[in-house]
């Protein structure tokens, strides 16, 4: 583990496998840290990789910016840790929100974009009511903390079926989300309350794309990948059974198969 000072704040992240290695820059989504990525980590360094996993400001060690994080604000700190480790242009991968800020990277950054690996994921503006949510549920973070939170949304993380199916993989995310400060999720909820639409970016890519989703996934379905897919007529979209919103945690075998198949053929 590593760390940096970039606007402001600290951070943490992993640089790991040969520093010749086409590098990959992993975003984890909300609430979760940098280790959602494990199993990817270490298929793709075996595969002669150098994969960055950093933990957002508000997440895992970095330090938390209160208030609100817009997703610029995450992209803009990405741009300058890839400067700090001299990556020019990286492979940008993200999960969930963590795949929102990959769609910002290439709008505010497109020079250091090589290719988009969207993973469980949704490219238009946030709407009204998801505005008022997410700030309801940033009140409520801050007032009650993660636990309660947490355990309630353990099951649509997941496929519901895995949670129990999966023990070692549920305890591991529901860790993850429990741990995370507070403050750092309702930021970060706060500044996603304002996503923009990214059709039109991801409309005007010209880098590979490779787009992933969970067949069982409820936050972002199936029919949110396709859209992507038909935004990007380039792209590869993958539907991974026996996966809810993080198939990389629910069946990193076949998310690592189809993620090392995508960037063999298209890089």
């Amino acid at each position: 583990m590593d760390s940096t000072t970039v606007r402001g704040a600290t951070i943490d992240y992993d640089d790991l496998g040969p520093s010749s290695g086409l590098p990959i820059l992993l975003i984890h989504g909300h609430p979760f840290n940098r280790t959602l990525w494990a199993p990817q980590v270490t298929a793709l360094t075996e595969a002669g990789y150098r994969v960055v996993t950093p933990d957002l400001r508000g997440y895992g060690r970095s330090s938390v910016s209160t208030g609100k994080v817009l997703l610029a604000d995450f992209a803009d700190d990405l741009a300058e840790l890839l400067d700090h480790l001299d990556i020019e242009r990286a492979v940008v991968g993200g999960v969930s929100m963590g795949g929102q800020i990959a769609m910002e990277l290439q709008l505010r950054h497109p020079g250091r974009v090589r290719a988009l690996v969207l993973s469980d994921t949704s490219a238009p503006a946030e709407t009204a009511e998801g505005r008022r949510f997410r700030n309801r549920l940033a009140d409520r973070l801050l007032a009650e903390g993660m636990d309660g939170y947490a355990h309630e949304v353990i099951g649509k993380m997941l496929a519901a079926y895995n949670v129990t199916a999966m023990p070692d993989v549920a305890a591991r995310v529901l860790e993850m989300m429990c741990a995370t400060d507070p403050r750092g999720a309702a930021a970060a909820l706060r500044g996603r309350a304002e996503r923009p639409d990214y059709r039109d970016v991801l409309a005007a890519v010209e880098v590979p794309v490779l787009i992933v989703v969970g067949a069982d996934d409820v936050y972002t379905p199936v029919a949110e990948a396709e859209s992507i897919r038909r935004l990007v007529p380039h792209s590869t979209l993958a539907v991974i059974d026996k996966a809810g919103h993080l198939p990389g945690a629910e069946q990193p075998e076949r998310f690592n198969a189809v993620l090392l198949e995508f960037l063999a053929a298209r890089l």
